[in-house]
């Protein structure tokens, strides 16, 4: 296939952590976009509960002004999940630090491991390893390995290789794939996390593998540099690539799990079609795994095979939540703080943050890199809160279901002989919502349609495409609502435990009602004024909203009524 080359490899994380040193993490109370708080609502921030109280239907239905974000009192944080940083901020619920050393810094002669020492990478500096490592807070490990100046001379001599770039921070870089460089880097692995039992620490919560390359992340910048230099070729490539994963999941034996790899599907690598899915292949190796763009969240992850998630021929994306890589004990991450950082900009930032948290939603994240400041913790602080209590659940433990109701490009896509649909997908390049135990489905008298209403063009840059936030009816031509179906895992949950209500995010343009249905029951009219605002209205269902064999119902216009605008429907076991 013909690859889209963009500069994306280089412009993952241009700055991450030199904004996430560089910037203060203590947080003030900012009202914005009506997500900051009043004084009144806000909840002790120290417990691990919701830190707002639940807006519930009131007598049946109850219309509030903007997003609901809001959860019941006794919504918890999952398991295995949490926000990670540079530095830890418990007030804002981060708990998670780095410990990040190089590679000369460890082990700058062969042999014993080097805990004294202070390095440096990246611009950074780390003090030495035992100091790092002191005290009794959870924290996430980096070894910056592959950087002419990160790594050991010792390794270049032993192994006499050629060191590849500069990259976009005009660094070079060593062949991580060379097999005398990867032993030595196994070795350094093993005496670090295994003799020194680091990787039994219950504090380490997980690893960015392998450490090459800018910032440590895996992109392909420096392996297309070796094959344009002539020096490496598919085979090669591929015969290392085939055991480096087994190498870490079998060194690391039972804690595997805690080993992230820090590539990506569909790479803008130099192998054409056969390094697609390679980041599958880690994961399918036992790793867990990470992207650090979900900020640009309408492009390159709707089809994601590490993740589990796939365009399906309608435009919707469904995610295999049965893989392994989602049972619970790995980590499957985002970085979500550069809006109006690390090159990017936008006027909209609550857009930006809400979408990007979204789609780190939709891919099953249980664990996302922030930092409070940039990561806009203190203007939108329920929205954050939401994040925090959703992120690591399973639809059989997930306090909500939700749909975010949509047509987005994903403009990585729009050549039609890019990819693996074969002319499947429809509506290529155009993605169908984003959704979480809740799918929008079309039916006869209830096809949505595209709406104009809130239209968002080329966020922080071009790849990001067009994206139309809202469905809307079309009632002269017979589609007068839509229909949603919740995963019956979830309805059998909510049943079991709740009686559930229903949130609908709406467009209050035009005139008359609209109700949500469930069989034969119906809400109470919601009735519109008019005035040109989103809002949310809550509806509480029946007790037997769902059944084994039914777990549908329906948005409705009432008889007479303008056309409805919806952006947003939450099931929330209430």
């Amino acid at each position: 296939m013909t690859k889209i080359i963009t500069q994306q490899a280089g412009r993952n994380r241009r700055l991450r952590s030199a904004i996430a040193v560089g910037l203060a993490l203590t947080v003030a109370s900012v009202t914005a976009c009506g997500q900051g708080p009043a004084a009144s609502e806000q909840v002790n921030a120290s417990d691990d509960g919701p830190a707002f109280p639940f807006l519930d239907a009131g007598d049946g239905v109850a219309i509030r002004d903007g997003d609901d974000w809001s959860l019941p009192a006794d919504a918890g944080v999952a398991a295995n999940s949490g926000f990670f940083s540079e530095e830890a901020s418990p007030s804002d619920h981060v708990y998670t630090r780095s410990v990040d050393v190089s590679w000369g810094q460890i082990q700058p002669e062969p042999g014993a491991l080097d805990r004294e020492s202070s390095g440096t990478a990246q611009d950074m500096s780390f003090e030495p390893l035992d100091e790092q490592l002191e005290g009794p807070d959870t924290f996430w490990m980096r070894v910056f390995a592959s950087g002419e100046e990160w790594a050991p001379q010792w390794v270049v001599d032993d192994c006499g290789v050629s060191t590849y770039g500069p990259d976009y921070d005009g660094q070079r870089h060593l062949p991580i794939w060379n097999e005398c460089v990867w032993g030595h880097l196994m070795d350094t692995y093993q005496t670090l996390f295994i003799d020194s039992g680091l990787a039994d620490d219950e504090r380490l919560t997980f690893v960015y593998v392998p450490g090459a390359f800018t910032w440590a992340e895996f992109d392909y910048e420096m392996i297309t540099a070796a094959v344009d230099a002539g020096d490496l070729d598919l085979e090669t490539y591929l015969s290392w690539y085939g055991h480096a994963w087994t190498d870490l999941a079998d060194m690391f034996g039972d804690n595997a799990n805690k080993l992230v790899f820090t590539g990506e599907d569909y790479p803008w690598g130099p192998f054409g079609t056969d390094d697609d899915l390679l980041a599958k292949q880690a994961v399918d190796a036992g790793l867990g795994i990470r992207t650090g763009i979900t900020e640009l969240s309408n492009f390159h992850l709707s089809e994601a095979p590490a993740y589990g998630s796939h365009i399906l021929p309608n435009g919707h994306m469904s995610l295999d939540d049965t893989l392994p890589v989602h049972d619970g004990s790995r980590i499957v991450a985002t970085e979500n703080e550069c809006y109006n950082e690390c090159g990017y900009e936008t006027d909209d930032p609550y857009y930006a943050v809400r979408q990007s948290n979204l789609k780190a939603l939709q891919l099953q994240t249980n664990w996302i890199y922030v930092v409070p400041e940039p990561s806009y913790f203190a203007e939108y602080p329920k929205l954050w809160d939401w994040v925090r209590l959703s992120m690591g659940h399973t639809a059989q433990n997930s306090p909500d279901a939700w749909a975010a109701l949509r047509d987005a490009e994903d403009t990585y896509w729009a050549g039609d002989e890019t990819g693996p649909f074969n002319g499947e997908w429809q509506t290529r390049p155009w993605v169908r919502n984003l959704e979480r135990w809740l799918v929008q489905v079309d039916k006869p008298g209830s096809v949505a349609h595209r709406s104009d209403a809130d239209v968002h063009t080329e966020v922080f840059e071009p790849d990001n495409g067009t994206a139309h936030e809202g469905l809307v009816t079309d009632a002269a031509n017979g589609d007068t609502g839509f229909v949603f179906e919740l995963d019956a895992r979830f309805a059998a949950a909510s049943s079991e435990s709740s009686s559930p209500v229903v949130k609908v995010t709406y467009l209050d343009s035009g005139s008359g009602a609209f109700t949500v249905d469930v069989g034969d029951w119906s809400s109470p009219d919601i009735e519109r004024t008019g005035d040109g605002q989103w809002k949310t209205a809550t509806i509480a269902l029946p007790d037997d909203a769902f059944s084994d064999d039914d777990t549908t119902f329906r948005v409705s216009l009432g008889d007479g009524a303008d056309d409805l605008t919806v952006r947003f429907v939450r099931v929330v076991k209430a």
